[in-house]
């Protein structure tokens, strides 16, 4: 069992992030980089697989530039076999970095590609599906929990008030979230047998991307907020602004 997991470089959800001086970008000093936390499910997920089957192969997959090197190791650390790197940069638009990936996934022969539900900067949710369609396979996306019998997959997505069941053959694309998967820490043998584990690098083949960065903003300050007395004395006060003023009641 070969399983290629697609992972991303992002800044770490609690980092502050400030806006560069072309007011289109962010400024990276001082950021955090970490895998992307659904990407973590996702090779969770497959060294979970790994282990139960007491064989197979999970390799981690990265389209970006020579830092993205420091994610894959992170990945490495985890438990994963080898890890390859397409030079480019993936850009807001998914579709074109979803057609650099199914180029080179074109050709790993993988039984099963794993992404994470969506990437924790630009929250699109597209490169997985976006890279099934390219690849012709099929997809199930949002994924909490998934087995392996065979040839085919069943796999469990929590919708409202229940789960939906969706059965798929092998080969085939699944995006994860939350659920069953909790990343492991990586041990300490794991981050040095990391450094030693293959990574290759190789030059992207992005399609044409046509959607761009106009500019970036900060959300507007939030009004500060105002202390209409103490107690129960206070309730009529803030009932009356509620519905006078903020026109939630």
């Amino acid at each position: 069992m070969k399983i290629v997991v697609c992972i991303k470089r992002t800044p770490d959800t609690e980092t502050k992030i400030r806006l560069g001086g072309d007011g289109a970008s962010i400024d990276p000093d001082g950021v955090k980089f970490i895998v992307s936390p659904y990407d973590e499910f996702a090779i969770e997920a497959a060294l979970q697989l790994k282990e139960t089957a007491g064989d197979g192969e999970v390799i981690l997959l990265s389209m970006g530039g020579d830092d993205t090197q420091e994610t894959l190791r992170q990945g490495l650390a985890m438990g994963a076999d080898e890890a390859v790197l397409l030079k480019g940069n993936p850009g807001v638009d998914a579709l074109a970095t979803a057609k650099a990936l199914s180029a080179e996934l074109k050709g790993m022969g993988a039984d099963l590609v794993l992404f994470g539900m969506k990437g924790a900067d630009m929250d699109q949710q597209q490169v997985g599906p976006m890279a099934a369609t390219l690849m012709d396979l099929p997809c199930a996306t949002a994924v909490s929990e998934f087995d392996l019998e065979g040839e085919r997959v069943t796999c469990r997505r929590d919708v409202e008030g229940g789960s939906e069941i969706i059965e798929m053959g092998l080969p085939a694309v699944i995006t994860l979230t939350k659920g069953k998967y909790e990343p492991r820490y990586a041990s300490l043998k794991g981050i040095m047998a990391a450094k030693r584990k293959p990574l290759s690098e190789k030059e992207a083949e992005p399609g044409e991307s046509r959607l761009n960065v106009r500019d970036l903003s900060y959300p507007p300050e939030r009004p500060a907020g105002r202390v209409v007395g103490e107690g129960p004395d206070a309730a009529p006060e803030l009932v009356r602004l509620l519905r006078e003023e903020a026109k939630a009641l």
